[in-house]
């Protein structure tokens, strides 16, 4: 299979079975690497493709409407994705000649469609090819809310949110950072390898890779092999992490020696980097209500060597009294939104809708309610997300304060490894900070 038909058959798998895009490609290419069908220009290339056409869905099926006689919903779903990933290579990859994207796009249709078919793909794509005016975006100034939508490629309801609460300007900001590809980061796994014998061992192995700013084990790869290739990751060196996720271990400060929760803790990124912060020493207690995460959870704390780990399943609902006042940290990283990682998940901004940010809150509360009562007195309780909405934030913690007057918010930003702040709670952005969007808050219970 060439590079084309492997993207096709990924982005099948996306729109037909309801697969995660990351996932998807990641196991494709996977597999194609260790079979030796993949170049590392292919590997590129399908990773482009994918994550390209998946992020700009509702904007190419827009395109695709202006030069369509019949609505895009009645053409059969893998004939769509080959009309996708052709007007994605016609309009956003420009070192493809259009007569490459139009030429690989039929001979992608000859193999699941008939000589009408065959026909229709060519003609659409060659009239879009041929006539690019015929897109037409709608005014700027008069229509600020679906010019975004459409220019950025994201849902008109989280735009219209975004323009409400930070400015058109301060959102179209928002956007664009959300449709670059981040680069990779990694944690050092301190209890085998410092970072600069990492960063070596990583050069060694082909990656480009920097120390990162914000953390002292964080590394940031702009350019590697495919993961299953390295042996460094194999051998537990690392553990692949985003900057801002690597900060709230650092805020909940655990020390050796300590027994420490970390509610909805699969699959352990966030465990295995208490757990190492304490030298391998105490216990940290990883719960979460599916089983099947939790087996991921041990699989890193043993390829990290960590033995402090404990996984128990459970409902975090139900900490408090399974728990009480017995752990001296608690980090509640609350299920969210998730709108802080949409540069990371391309179909991530296409499968949420708005009634899971009125959904969530109540649940992050009951959560963070149950979690606060295992907090011995002076202890430590960290509410963490990967989002960006108040919603699920900053009031969230705020009414459990009001609720828990025994609970005293701290100086959050003077927590941090690096690039300490004044922040009473702490909101990453993309846009402005260069890392997945995130919030962190830290509390203290009184003696």
């Amino acid at each position: 299979m060439n590079a084309r038909a492997i993207a096709l058959k990924i982005l099948n798998e996306v729109e037909n079975n309801g697969a995660y895009a990351n996932i998807a490609l990641a196991k494709e290419i996977n597999r194609q690497t260790l079979q030796g069908h993949l170049s590392e220009q292919d590997r590129r290339f399908i990773t482009e493709l994918i994550y390209g056409t998946v992020k700009t869905g509702a904007t190419l099926d827009w395109m695709l409407s202006c030069y369509l006689s019949r609505p895009l919903a009645k053409v059969a779903p893998v004939i769509r994705n080959i009309l996708r990933l052709g007007m994605y290579q016609l309009f956003y990859l420009k070192k493809v000649p259009a007569s490459a994207a139009c030429n690989q796009a039929v001979e992608l249709t000859k193999k699941y469609g008939h000589a009408g078919t065959v026909k229709f793909v060519n003609g659409v794509l060659r009239n879009a090819a041929r006539s690019p005016e015929k897109i037409v975006y709608p005014d700027r100034e008069q229509q600020p809310v679906k010019y975004l939508a459409l220019r950025y490629f994201h849902p008109e309801w989280l735009i219209a949110r975004w323009v409400k609460r930070l400015g058109a300007a301060a959102c179209e900001e928002l956007c664009q950072a959300n449709n670059t590809v981040p680069p990779l980061s990694v944690r050092t796994n301190t209890i085998k390898i410092d970072r600069d014998s990492l960063l070596l061992r990583l050069a060694g192995e082909g990656a480009v890779c920097q120390a990162s700013n914000w953390t002292p084990e964080g590394i940031v790869c702009y350019e590697h092999p495919g993961f299953a290739t390295l042996t460094s990751l194999q051998e537990g060196l690392f553990q692949v992490q985003d900057e801002s996720s690597m900060l709230v271990a650092h805020v909940l400060d655990p020390q050796p020696g300590e027994f420490i929760i970390d509610a909805c803790g699969a699959p352990g990124g966030k465990t295995t980097h208490i757990a190492a912060l304490m030298n391998n020493t105490g216990q940290v207690l990883s719960t979460d209500i599916y089983e099947h995460k939790l087996a991921l959870t041990r699989e890193n704390a043993e390829r990290l060597a960590l033995t402090n780990i404990e996984t128990k399943a459970l409902d975090a609902v139900n900490l408090g009294t399974m728990y009480p006042r017995k752990a001296d940290r608690v980090l509640v990283d609350a299920p969210c939104s998730g709108l802080g990682v949409l540069r990371r998940k391309p179909d991530a901004r296409w499968r949420k809708s708005e009634d899971i940010l009125r959904d969530l809150p109540a649940l992050q509360a009951a959560i963070l309610a149950s979690a606060a009562q295992c907090v011995k007195p002076g202890g430590v309780l960290v509410y963490s997300t990967c989002t960006t909405e108040p919603a699920e934030n900053q009031d969230i913690v705020t009414a459990f304060l009001q609720a828990n007057p025994e609970f005293i918010p701290e100086t959050t930003g003077q927590y941090l490894p690096a690039a300490k702040r004044s922040d009473t709670m702490i909101q990453l952005w993309p846009h402005t900070d260069n890392v997945d969007g995130f919030f962190i808050a830290r509390m203290i219970r009184q003696k």
